[in-house]
């Protein structure tokens, strides 16, 4: 279970800032499941959290701390009924993506991350400059992409 694995979230007020007066219940009855590829996802099919292993332990905590809380926009996206993985768009231009994102950006900033660190942060292994370009115009957040 979520909170047998990820200590005090349910007193983060981020995460009360996603779920309200329900975060005591979802976080209770949210499943974790390892796994031995990846790095962070939810379940399309019945909402729980993937995890892998080895990027718990020996990931950046703070990026896992990231990763947790856009995870969790996505756990409130299944609740509402939302779909995760439409497949209509790319993944920078998925509207679940670019919510969860943005909320993700708004609590890095929170921290004091600057924006070369939230870029950092942003943009995977998986997604071109340009794809961080778009992300960032579609979060219509003020970070500065620059070329690397």
């Amino acid at each position: 279970m979520f909170m047998d694995y990820f200590k005090g979230f349910e007193n983060s007020q981020p995460v009360r800032g996603i779920f309200g007066d329900k975060t005591d219940e979802v976080l209770k009855n949210l499943k974790v499941e390892f796994m031995w590829f990846g790095y962070m996802g939810v379940d399309n099919d019945d909402g729980h959290l993937r995890v892998n292993e080895r990027y718990l332990s020996r990931g950046d905590k703070t990026d896992i701390y990231l990763d947790v809380i856009h995870e969790l926009c996505h756990v409130k996206q299944h609740l509402e009924g939302r779909e995760l993985f439409n497949t209509g768009y790319d993944y920078v231009d998925n509207p679940t993506e670019v919510e969860a994102y943005r909320y993700t950006v708004k609590e890095a900033k929170r921290l004091g991350l600057s924006d070369e660190r939230i870029l950092s942060y942003l943009q995977t292994e998986w997604m071109s400059h340009s794809d961080l370009e778009r992300l960032v115009k579609n979060m219509g957040i003020d970070l500065h992409v620059t070329e690397n």
